[in-house]
């Protein structure tokens, strides 16, 4: 999937038609990759989405904005400075490379007019956005690139912008379908068709390619060849068209599961009735929704990153201790025979020489009175080296107890900072994070930051309406959970967790009526899917009333205990009402 410089030329007409004129009110950097660009036009506020990311380059019209931070980055304060106010003036693409340039007319601090460009450059893992002055100089860059970079093309402050190297590709835009045709047919009769069209145009994604040999062969795969030529040249001149005059359809093709696979500019057959395919109004739209979903968890990894990295730290930490701690145990369990040993050595002092290295006595602890052999320290007496195993018993008695108690401890401190890491992989808001740091400042793994900052509002537990009516809760995280549980419920409302497994604390709400099995049911979808199991099927979550819940005194968040219960077996779900 990737988004080619002819698909790029119908969001620059996209943006063209409806925001040539507008003015920026407002500039943002929700995360190192993107910007975005909110914009008074004549048909109202838009907001146009840069993004640089590896995986996801893109220029688009965005209906649902990521998240900000809390302070602007660099970069961010700059464009604010340099383009803030300032008016779309032109939108450029050079044919169909996969380079769009917005120019804006923008007022300097001299109150003189200028033209500012940003340059997006939509090239996989080298995208970037740069942005560059009326005589070509680069202001700055998203992605700095230097000499231990490439050797080839620089991207810094206070140089001359070039535009990376150009490949050696024809411009469906510039040649004739007939130029085309004649350098496919030049590459190795061995080739697949989709693949020399591939190295011949200019801006065509592999989907394209497949598609345009699919219509070639008229639904057969097929090598390139004069025997095809003609409606090789057909088929080219159809997508000059249609490229010409824009005359495309945003498309999407959807696997069986309901997951996107590709996204082009015109219609796909290729797959028959393997795949979907939808339509959208905008290509902005299209865009919009195949990476809603991704980007987001990308987003998301990326903020949480310190985050998860600590709690990784922290759980092999704990791991590597409790592990050291089993082996001290088990060497513990043999402190009767230091005991024996010592009687054994008071018993028989008068026969033990000082300066002896061992000593052998009757075992009186055994019924057949066998011989056995004790290590002694010659540099002390007999008496001291009875006292001796007498006290590396006790410390052994108690070292028992203590490691006993500590890896108890230790395991209930890493089940909780695993329910954290779960919470910390399911969040989809910086306001979610945030809540999880504080709950993990509360339970001093995070220091507490200095000067006075500005508490985030709690976000409320999630919610969702059973089918036959009944309101169901779902926690984001262990403070939230016990919130919800000991204190929102009511202690006729049913509480569900998965079973043995991290997730959400999650509770149907009685309102005065008996709750039915199939509200049970689909919360259970719901606590299985807001758990560690929600790529799984068949999940076991356990189910009691409210009343039969409770939290052990000195507890961690989200630690609670219940009986009564009964156990079913779901496959997760996300949204109840699909």
């Amino acid at each position: 999937m990737a988004l080619d410089g002819i698909f790029l030329r119908y969001i620059k007409h996209e943006i063209e038609t409806e925001a040539l004129g507008a003015r920026v009110s407002q500039i943002y950097q929700p995360n190192r990759d993107e910007l975005v660009f909110a914009m008074r036009t004549f048909n109202g506020n838009k907001k146009l989405l840069l993004s640089a990311r590896a995986n996801s380059p893109r220029v688009h019209f965005c209906g649902n904005t990521p998240e900000n931070p809390a302070s602007p980055p660099m970069f961010c304060m700059l464009l604010r400075k340099r383009i803030g106010g300032g008016k779309l003036v032109a939108v450029r693409q050079q044919e169909c490379d996969r380079v769009l340039f917005l120019d804006f007319e923008c007022v300097n601090e001299l109150g003189d007019t200028v033209l500012i460009t940003v340059v997006c450059e939509i090239m996989g893992m080298y995208s970037n956005i740069i942005i560059v002055d009326s005589n070509g100089v680069i202001i700055d860059s998203l992605k700095r690139v230097d000499l231990t970079m490439s050797s080839r093309r620089l991207v810094l402050p206070n140089i001359k912008y070039e535009l990376p190297e150009a490949q050696d590709k024809l411009s469906i835009l510039k040649h004739s379908a007939k130029e085309i045709a004649e350098k496919t047919v030049d590459f190795d009769g061995e080739m697949m068709l989709n693949k020399a069209l591939l190295r011949a145009i200019q801006g065509v994604s592999p989907l394209v390619c497949r598609e345009l040999e699919y219509r070639v062969g008229e639904g057969t795969t097929t090598r390139m060849d004069k025997q095809h030529y003609d409606r090789l040249v057909e088929v080219l001149n159809n997508l000059y068209v249609n490229v010409n005059k824009y005359a495309g359809k945003p498309c999407m093709v959807i696997r069986d599961d309901g997951k996107p696979i590709d996204f082009t500019f015109t219609d796909i057959e290729q797959y028959g009735n393997f795949a979907q395919i939808k339509h959208f109004d905008t290509y902005s739209q299209l865009l919009d929704s195949f990476y809603e979903t991704r980007d987001s968890r990308e987003r998301m990894r990326v903020k949480s990153q310190d985050l998860t990295k600590m709690l990784v730290n922290l759980s092999e930490r704990i791991s590597r201790k409790l592990a050291k701690q089993k082996i001290e145990l088990k060497e513990c369990a043999n402190r009767e025979q230091l005991r024996i040993n010592g009687d054994l050595l008071q018993a028989n002092l008068y026969r033990i020489e000082r300066g002896a290295s061992f000593a052998e006595v009757e075992n009186f602890y055994d019924e057949n009175m066998s011989l056995i052999r004790i290590k002694l320290n010659p540099a002390i007496s007999p008496a001291a080296n009875a006292q001796k195993y007498y006290k590396d018993y006790q410390k052994a008695k108690n070292a028992e107890h203590i490691l006993t108690e500590q890896i108890e401890k230790g395991r209930s401190e890493l089940e909780y900072i695993d329910s954290v890491l779960d919470t910390v992989s399911r969040a989809e808001s910086e306001r979610e994070l945030a809540q999880i740091r504080e709950e993990l400042t509360e339970q001093g793994y995070l220091r507490k930051q200095k000067g006075r900052q500005r508490p985030q509002a709690a976000l409320p537990p999630l919610e969702f309406t059973s089918s036959d009516g009944f309101k169901i809760l779902v926690g984001r995280n262990n403070t939230q959970n016990d919130k919800l549980t000991l204190k929102t419920a009511n202690k006729n409302d049913m509480w569900l967790h998965t079973k043995d497994i991290h997730g959400s604390h999650t509770v149907v709400f009685a309102e005065g009526r008996e709750i039915s099995d199939t509200a049970i049911l689909e919360a259970a979808q719901l606590a299985a899917y807001y758990s560690k199991a929600r790529e799984s099927s068949q999940v076991p979550v356990d189910y009691t009333l409210v009343r039969y819940v409770s939290k052990p005194s000195g507890a961690r968040p989200g630690m609670v205990i219940y009986v009564n219960n009964k156990t079913v077996y779901v496959t997760p779900k996300a949204n109840i009402s699909e």
